[in-house]
């Protein structure tokens, strides 16, 4: 039994998969307030659902009174980390960089409170210190501390060796720099934890290992399980591509009904991972049944759009779902598409119009769709695949397109 309330917590929730010293770590919270990091790195202008254990094990930290981190990749991004990557990832401009970390930031910043507090978070950017780094002296200062025949063991190196895809000299230096993110955190904040995914375990023990070395102080690294669904897939990677958390890549909407299509036997776990629910009410929804679980992938997908987009835009995106499914409603909030007015005026096929709707990726798909049953226009099913979808189709300026009982899009007539 853990003694401090972050760890007891964290454990509760199924966020601990391994830890450094667990025994010291443990003391150290229950002694006082501790700050603590993960990394994110800027290769894209938006996370995902699959970095939200990260950005909730952060929230957890705040909760139970410690100042959690946010680190911004601003400096390794101009090497990209090559854990567990078929290829190398290709380099990005300042610019880029600096567009991705705006990004980042707009989806970190609704989950934690920041301030100037002590237990406030904090934003930063490992560019302010890796940038200035002399390579000659930062190669002389702590490459000593670095085994090569250690890094090769890596699961996240040999797992790239072993597929021959090469890992170049430039990549191999990302688990130095990663280390030395952490003792210069130490240094300048007092940072003596690190978290991040299992698949940062070699880079996080290795940080750990240079602030013993050369600083001669205890700190330590906690990493959380890869999550999958029930079924094995991916977290956070749906037919469609990623689920996204900034509202101009996925709606707000869409983002409720990601997690309303949860899986049965993920319900209890999400509803502990990724919403602030109290573990004996995620305990109560998991074991409901039937029609009931339902209710309780609603308070699931509310509660986790809550913290992404905020109470109006969860509380619409529910409603918005309750009127299209359970009513029936073209609701205006559906997503919509806007088709040129002409090709409506003179009509367009059903599965070329399920395409442009983006509700099937390629023809072939929309007609199989259109085939088993699936598919409707305001609510009626479609019977032929070259069924005509036109102008004359549509009600208060908008058809509904339906691809199944979820997936739904308002098409209008634009120039």
């Amino acid at each position: 039994m853990a003694k401090s309330g972050f760890l007891t917590e964290a454990k509760a929730r199924g966020f601990v998969f391994q830890c450094t010293d667990e025994a010291a770590m443990d003391e150290a919270l229950a002694a006082g307030a501790v700050r603590g990091y993960i990394g994110f790195d800027p290769t894209g202008n938006s996370l995902h659902v699959g970095h939200m254990v990260q950005i909730m094990l952060l929230r957890l930290l705040q909760k139970h009174g410690h100042q959690p981190i946010a680190l911004l990749g601003g400096g390794t991004a101009k090497i990209g980390d090559p854990s567990f990557r078929e290829e190398a990832r290709q380099l990005m401009t300042d610019a880029q960089i600096a567009e991705n970390i705006a990004g980042i930031r707009r989806n970190i910043e609704p989950f934690l409170t920041f301030g100037d507090g002590p237990s406030d978070a904090i934003m930063a950017n490992n560019a302010d210190w890796l940038d200035k780094l002399g390579y000659i002296e930062l190669l002389r200062e702590v490459g000593p501390h670095f085994s090569i025949s250690r890094m090769l063991a890596f699961d996240s190196v040999k797992s790239r060796l072993d597929r021959e895809q090469g890992l170049t000299f430039l990549e191999f230096n990302y688990s130095i720099l990663q280390s030395y993110d952490f003792r210069e955190l130490n240094r300048r904040h007092g940072v003596n934890l690190q978290m991040g995914g299992s698949d940062q375990w070699g880079n996080i023990v290795s940080g750990v290992d240079l602030v013993r070395r050369t600083d001669a102080k205890q700190v330590f690294g906690l990493t959380a399980p890869l999550i999958t669904t029930a079924s094995g897939a991916k977290m956070g990677k749906t037919a469609k591509g990623a689920v996204w958390l900034t509202a101009e890549r996925l709606s707000p909407f869409d983002y409720w009904q990601f997690w309303r299509n949860t899986e049965d036997a993920d319900v209890g776990r999400f509803l502990r991972l990724f919403t602030d629910l109290p573990l004996d009410e995620a305990a109560r929804l998991e074991v409901l049944q039937g029609a009931e679980i339902n209710e309780a992938k609603k308070i699931l997908a509310t509660a986790a759009t809550t913290l992404a987009h905020g109470p109006a835009a969860a509380q619409a995106a529910a409603e918005t779902a309750r009127l299209a499914f359970e009513e029936g409603a073209a609701a205006a909030s559906l997503p919509s598409v806007t088709l040129p007015f002409a090709d409506l005026e003179s009509g367009i096929p059903a599965f070329a119009i399920l395409v442009a709707a983006g509700l099937a990726a390629t023809n072939g798909e929309a007609r199989r769709l259109i085939r088993g049953g699936g598919a409707r226009v305001n609510d009626v099913p479609v019977t032929e695949e070259a069924q005509i979808v036109s102008l004359g189709d549509m009600r208060d300026g908008a058809l509904k397109l339906s691809a199944g009982r979820k997936q739904h899009r308002l098409v209008r007539a634009g120039g």
